[in-house]
């Protein structure tokens, strides 16, 4: 039993290593934009995805967020790694305001059907 608590804590202290402390809070049906690192050739460079979060996997150091946006047409689905190293930045564009855990059936949807509602806040400031 004690052999099983330290390889968790060392598991726990390797996966704290790779974790990134500047990302945003994410949340399915959001609208965001990933910069991606990309190798051309000898030259680096970073490519932006944007779409909308439709899913959200894992937890800690293996969290993955699956991004989805229509190119031409043609819906182009995306899975990234969050603390992953080629991942640049990833910035919050837009709330959407969802009540599900996985919006998998925007898939079937085209056009107007898939646009999601802004989140509001709906608590009002006082002086």
């Amino acid at each position: 039993m004690n052999a099983r608590i330290n390889a968790e804590e060392i598991i726990r202290s390797i996966e704290a290593a790779h974790m990134k402390s500047d990302l945003p809070e994410i949340h399915v049906g959001d609208q965001v934009r990933v910069g991606v690192r990309i190798q051309e050739g000898g030259k680096e460079r970073v490519q932006a995805f944007e779409g909308t979060v439709i899913a959200m996997r894992h937890s800690g150091c293996n969290r993955t967020i699956t991004v989805r946006k229509i190119f031409q047409g043609i819906g182009v689905e995306r899975v990234f790694l969050v603390h992953s190293p080629r991942i640049d930045s990833i910035q919050v564009l837009r709330r959407g305001k969802v009540r599900r855990a996985k919006l998998f059936y925007l898939r079937n949807r085209v056009g107007k059907a898939t646009r999601i509602k802004a989140k509001t806040d709906s608590k009002e400031e006082t002086l």
